[in-house]
């Protein structure tokens, strides 16, 4: 997203070519400095983006709350004035209304209400925080296993896939009762969907090939049920509560974000860890689990991997910091400058574990809040403090100017993560 960034007088655009949602140069976890500039200059700013469009900027936390719980803002990609940020994108919801379909594939999260409650309450039961806490002996098991392989084999090693893709790709598997064996498979076609340079046909080539999957999946539990997921999804299908295109839809949406964005956290939260020993001593040592708990949702906050901002468009006129948004106008709440907001987070750069970060917006705000945060903050708990306790001397093995980072994605993170010890 290139081109204007800050208003005249009459409210016209600016350009500002410096203006990128990416990172900083400097520190690759950091938000770039022109959006934080644009932060500076105040919460809303009018911007136009790569094809010329305009969209409105919300950096400011109090603002980006205000805008996702306000029901007169649409998530609906295909309503007017919902900005897009790639040529893909906007082919994708091209063809797909050529098509004469009103959804992307990705289930109720592109979805308003009441959809997108109808079809939300079908797996909330599976996310609230008892059935995740049954959940941490076993992922405890899946780490500890991991770790054992990590220490027996070569060094040095990528903790990407050694580690951090593992784990979440093991636990939802095991949730979903997907078979961990197609993991290549499944991991392949997410990281398609979530490149900003996909092309339409590549993006939906991947959806359809993971559609095709998962409905293949439900077709078995219809006829031989588990204690899983997908076999509760099966009999919502049977007792007519669901279509088998939507329990499809969202199968696939719970596999890809289920496992791709927990992973980019568990690297890039240790990479910072790395960066700041003194505040891996903090989680290392930690033995009350709010402690460790907190140290989560500080990092949570400090890095914010969802890159490119959420995406709204108003459905009617809405007042967000003095200035009218209308009706078919695009929005862009940016998650990790709310983040960095020194009104709500004084010292915002600074990364401090012993920090009250709970009020970050990383998993999003309101009714479209992400439902599997539950799960995420488990796994970060168990985590972190495993890896830390279990390899103590655990160390970077490249500079940070040689780590490839995930700038071509809507899921920030890093491609591979060289680690030693």
């Amino acid at each position: 997203m290139t081109g204007a960034a800050g208003n005249s007088p009459s409210g016209t655009p600016v350009d500002t070519p410096d203006y990128d949602i990416g990172r900083s140069a400097r520190c690759p976890l950091d938000p770039a400095p022109a959006m934080r500039a644009r932060q500076a200059e105040g919460p809303l700013t009018r911007v136009r983006l790569w094809n010329g469009t305009l969209a409105w900027l919300v950096t400011g936390w109090e603002e980006h709350r205000a805008v996702l719980s306000d029901q007169r803002v649409s998530v609906d990609p295909f309503q007017p004035g919902a900005p897009k940020l790639s040529p893909g994108e906007v082919e994708t919801i091209d063809r797909l209304k050529k098509q004469g379909k009103r959804s992307t594939g990705t289930s109720f999260i592109m979805m308003d209400d009441p959809e997108h409650a109808r079809l939300r309450r079908m797996v909330t039961s599976a996310f609230t925080i008892k059935r995740v806490e049954a959940m941490r002996p076993p992922t405890q098991r899946i780490t500890d296993d991991l770790i054992d392989k990590m220490l027996d084999g070569p060094k040095p090693t990528d903790l990407v896939e050694a580690f951090a893709l593992p784990v979440p790709s093991l636990v939802i598997s095991n949730l979903l009762g997907v078979p961990y064996d197609d993991h290549d498979f499944f991991q392949s076609n997410s990281k398609t969907i979530i490149n900003r340079n996909s092309t339409a046909e590549q993006r939906m080539g991947a959806r359809q090939r993971l559609s095709e999957y998962l409905d293949g999946l439900l077709a078995e539990k219809l006829v031989h049920p588990a204690e899983d997921l997908l076999s509760g999804l099966a009999e919502r299908i049977k007792g007519g509560e669901l279509s088998r295109e939507e329990a499809t839809e969202m199968g696939v949406l719970m596999l890809f974000a289920g496992h791709e964005t927990t992973a980019n956290m568990i690297t890039l939260g240790t990479l910072a860890l790395l960066r700041h020993p003194d505040q891996l001593t903090l989680l290392r040592d930690a033995e009350d689990p709010k402690a460790i708990a907190l140290a989560v949702d500080e990092l949570l906050r400090y890095l914010t991997i969802t890159h490119g901002g959420l995406r709204r468009a108003a459905r009617e006129d809405i007042e967000i910091a003095g200035q009218v948004i209308r009706a078919g106008e695009g929005i862009i709440t940016v998650n990790e400058t709310a983040n960095r907001d020194p009104l709500v987070f004084p010292d915002p750069d600074r990364l401090d574990l012993t920090r009250d970060a709970r009020r970050h917006v990383t998993f999003g705000y309101g009714i479209h809040q992400c439902l599997g945060q539950p799960l995420a903050r488990m796994e970060l708990q168990v985590a972190y403090p495993a890896l830390l306790r279990r390899i103590p001397t655990l160390a970077l093995a490249a500079d940070l100017g040689e780590i490839p980072f995930k700038h071509d994605g809507f899921v920030y993170g890093a491609y591979e993560l060289p680690v030693t010890w």
